[in-house]
């Protein structure tokens, strides 16, 4: 009997984690198929872009023989999927590396940007979310309301733009384009791929400082954006916990403000943020194409902008693909931590 029991009880937690993978693989097959047609209806040539306007009809024909461009699209897809599986996404024409090999020199630029970028707008937002909540429709809400709104409102290549025009060429307080100083390119060796990481693991403080001053402005431009959308959420979120019954409880036992805030109503709020938090981070890794392209950033986003005008589709693919990627399973971490975290989700 106990035995039963206990197989009964496990029961619904492989049907939970059979019915996770299942939905886990089917949004990748569906990505892996809008990637492939992405490569497909894209009206540039793949041929062409790889040998040429001025290519010979010969060398054309053989070179799309090659590339098993002259099989149906079944085929051209099984053959697809075939090198996916087995990690390979083609060669890129700009760089003629191969695009993996490319996407691991630039995708830990963007996850440094990003990183950084998530950690601040949660260290502000949250707080200025709270803060609003608590203060509703007061001057202070009001004006965080602006702020965020504002946030929203303004493109990003305007505010990375004028930036650069304040800071960098007008008052010179900031550095200029790129990742670091040409005194420092190529010097510090890559480990991890975070630049500000790498060199102080290679001990080099000075190059530390000067990644980081380089940093500044993509990185707070970025916080200020996705700031706007934490606050604005989080001030939803805590509206609707200081409204619970269980609130009015604690303040009628005669508790602190604060205990009440932190204590009570932050904590079922802290489980929702944790989605808010994860797809924010997911859009700017994908949204980082702008300010990566303002600041001369080698990022992926300028790789995929690079090959993009330069009609090279395999790093296209290959970068839309990782993107996607990431945000799936960063969207799977998200429901799983809720799933654990809230007990009121089966």
């Amino acid at each position: 009997m106990a035995i039963r029991s206990g197989e009964k009880s496990l029961m619904p937690l492989l049907k939970k984690i059979v019915s996770t993978l299942g939905s886990l693989v089917l949004t990748l097959f569906g990505l892996s198929v809008l990637t492939f047609f992405i490569g497909r209806v894209m009206p540039t040539d793949p041929v062409l872009a790889a040998v040429g306007d001025n290519a010979p009809q010969s060398v054309v024909d053989r070179v799309r023989l090659e590339m098993g461009l002259d099989q149906p699209l079944y085929i051209q897809f099984g053959h697809y999927l075939n090198q996916l599986l087995h990690g390979d996404l083609g060669k890129s024409v700009l760089t003629s590396n191969p695009v993996t090999t490319d996407i691991a020199r630039f995708f830990p630029a963007t996850m440094e940007l990003a990183t950084a970028a998530i950690i601040i707008a949660a260290l502000v937002g949250i707080p200025l979310g709270v803060w609003a909540a608590v203060r509703q429709s007061t001057w202070v809400d009001q004006t965080i309301r602006v702020v965020c709104l504002a946030g929203h409102s303004l493109p990003v290549f305007v505010l990375a733009l004028l930036s650069l025009l304040v800071f960098y060429a007008v008052l010179g307080i900031a550095p200029g384009p790129g990742r670091q100083d040409i005194i420092w390119q190529d010097m510090v060796p890559q480990v991890t791929g975070f630049l500000t990481i790498d060199s102080l693991l290679a001990g080099e403080t000075d190059a530390f400082w000067d990644a980081l001053a380089h940093m500044a402005q993509p990185v707070l431009i970025l916080a200020y954006f996705s700031m706007a959308y934490i606050t604005r959420m989080t001030r939803t979120f805590m509206l609707n916990a200081l409204s619970g019954e269980f609130v009015i409880t604690a303040r009628a036992k005669g508790l602190s403000s604060r205990r009440v805030i932190w204590r009570h109503a932050f904590p079922t709020v802290a489980v929702q943020l944790v989605t808010v938090l994860a797809l924010t981070y997911a859009g700017l890794l994908e949204g980082a194409v702008v300010t990566e392209n303002v600041f001369s950033w080698p990022g992926l986003g300028q790789y995929l902008t690079t090959s993009l005008m330069n009609a090279d589709m395999n790093p296209v693919v290959g970068a839309t693909l990782l993107v996607g990627t990431v945000y799936v399973l960063l969207n799977l971490l998200a429901d799983l931590l809720y799933r654990l975290w809230d007990p009121r989700v089966k």
